[in-house]
């Protein structure tokens, strides 16, 4: 896939119809009207995705994509860039937080190395290995246009190949040491803010840590200009896309890709935290539209988090202060997802209990 192939891509409109039929169904059900507030809503967007009026979620995977970041060597992170292998691995062979919290959730867990700097492969891992991890942004761009278009494409060639599995819906995650550096440093450029606004401790950084995290990411914003890559007539593609590979990680350009997929597929796709939503953000400003394909899941710790859900218009499930990353916020959606899907099927209806609906002003 080249780039002109990615922009050609056309993003249709999840179906409006069964949107309202299964909203006309809430209304039936013995509750006061819109009494799940957000939850009501998020069922009738996941049917509409789905095409279905009787939507199930029942066959889904977490995909977790795993690479390396030159930024690493600016001392940007307290962790050495090893352990994201040391994590993979733990992936791999099913004891990560992630698969602990899947297991409970019912959710398969698919980890996919897209570029840990490492020569051997994983086992339990998919190779999908773009390079052996990335630039350092500060010095020069993070990836080539053709790595970033590789990874894109490998998010999306894993959506359609779960889609094919009959996957019903998706929830994002990732790891790969550095990556909040580089998801705030992509998304102040996309934002166009001042980037010690989404700029956060990540795994724990001290006073010192965060204080040269911000500068890191600041020299380097300043470094390029991106406004080069405004275009005239008011489209975003080139200059998101630029963003990303110049201070992008592969596996936000993977996430992307993975939303994407979604779109074209059918396929809902949970977000988690800073790092899956600035790679949605970016996925939407590639190919407008994407975004109805997603579902935002927690709030996050990182102030740039609910920046980007806001650029989404996407409201957020769950407040738990969460940063543990790969996936495991979008995992703690499913339990919920599936009280709720519970209750739209089987909840008495106004015609049970022989009393009038509640009618709509």
């Amino acid at each position: 896939m080249n780039y002109e192939e990615l922009l050609n891509i056309i993003i249709k409109k999840p179906d409006d119809s069964v949107y309202r039929t299964v909203k006309k169904e809430w209304d039936r059900i013995s509750k006061p009207l819109d009494g799940l507030g957000d939850f009501e809503e998020l069922i009738c967007r996941i049917a509409a995705i789905r095409g279905t009026e009787n939507p199930t979620i029942e066959k889904r995977t977490a995909v977790i994509f795993c690479s390396d970041n030159g930024i690493v060597d600016e001392g940007i992170s307290q962790s050495t860039k090893e352990i994201t292998k040391s994590v993979a691995i733990a992936l791999g062979s099913g004891i990560s937080s992630a698969c602990t919290l899947a297991k409970s959730a019912g959710v398969t867990v698919l980890p996919v190395d897209v570029g840990i700097d490492c020569d051997e492969k994983i086992e339990g891992v998919r190779d999908m290995k773009v390079s052996k991890g990335t630039r350092n942004f500060l010095k020069e761009p993070a990836m080539t246009e053709e790595e970033v278009l590789k990874a894109i494409e490998a998010g999306m060639n894993v959506v359609k190949e779960l889609s094919e599995q009959g996957v019903e819906i998706i929830s994002t995650g990732e790891m790969g040491i550095g990556n909040t550096t580089t998801s705030a440093a992509v998304l102040s450029e996309i934002l166009e803010i001042d980037s010690d606004m989404v700029t956060g401790r990540g795994a724990g950084l001290d006073d010192d840590g965060l204080l040269r995290k911000k500068q890191v990411i600041k020299e380097a914003c300043e470094k390029y200009s991106f406004d080069d890559w405004k275009p005239s007539d008011g489209r975003e593609c080139d200059r998101a896309f630029k963003v990303l590979q110049t201070l992008g990680g592969l596996d936000i350009a993977a996430l992307t890709g993975t939303f994407i997929g979604g779109a074209l597929n059918n396929i809902p796709i949970v977000i988690d935290g800073v790092i899956s939503a600035t790679a949605a953000l970016v996925a939407d400003r590639l190919i407008p539209g994407v975004k109805d394909y997603a579902i935002a899941s927690h709030q996050g710790r990182e102030a740039g988090c609910l920046l980007a859900l806001k650029e989404l218009d996407l409201p957020t499930y769950i407040c738990g202060n969460m940063a543990l990353g790969e996936g495991t916020g979008a995992l703690m959606l499913f339990p919920v997802l599936d009280m709720v899907l519970d209750f739209y099927n089987n909840a008495a209806k106004f015609s049970d209990y022989k009393i009038d609906e509640y009618q709509r002003f």
